[in-house]
């Protein structure tokens, strides 16, 4: 009994204290400061602004790419499904927030992401390393589609993520 009236005596103090600490708008302020202010389509328009388009799928598409060419260097499939993983799920998102972009990242997904896998599924680092070559070249092609010419991937030379196999 007296777990359930300080569960509700603790809801009861949330919710009293949420009220207290409304933003302008009536809604609740979001973090410390209450920078998402305005109505709620005001607040939507900004939260897709801080999300961005495609460009930051962009962002997280190339880091896992790096380390999707570390994971084959190291022979650490796992890491490599993982990675592959991830970057169909940033790609899918990207698509949604940017979908005009679908007709050349479809090409990619349906092409070059199902043809790595494959190698990483075979476990054989001399095939996978000849292989990313040809998914590289489908990553600069899905570029050149887009018009984006001067974005140019080239496998990776440095490391920069600390994760090791």
């Amino acid at each position: 009994m007296f777990a359930k009236t300080y569960s509700f005596a603790l809801l009861f103090a949330l919710l009293v204290s949420c009220q207290q600490h409304k933003g302008q708008s009536g809604s609740p302020a979001v973090g410390p400061d209450g920078w998402l202010k305005g109505t709620t389509d005001e607040k939507l328009d900004e939260v897709a602004h801080q999300l961005g388009g495609f460009s930051r799928t962009m962002a997280e598409v190339g880091y896992r790419y790096s380390e999707l060419y570390w994971a084959g260097q190291d022979e650490n499939w796992q890491y490599a499904n993982h990675q592959i993983e991830h970057i169909l799920e940033a790609m899918e998102d990207g698509l949604k927030r940017r979908p005009v972009r679908e007709a050349s990242a479809r090409e990619f997904m349906k092409k070059s992401i199902p043809a790595i896998w494959e190698l990483v599924e075979r476990e054989n680092k001399e095939a996978f390393l000849e292989g990313f070559k040809t998914f590289t070249a489908g990553c600069n092609h899905c570029h050149v589609k887009e018009g984006e010419t001067f974005i140019v991937i080239q496998e990776p030379l440095n490391r920069t993520s600390p994760v090791r196999f």
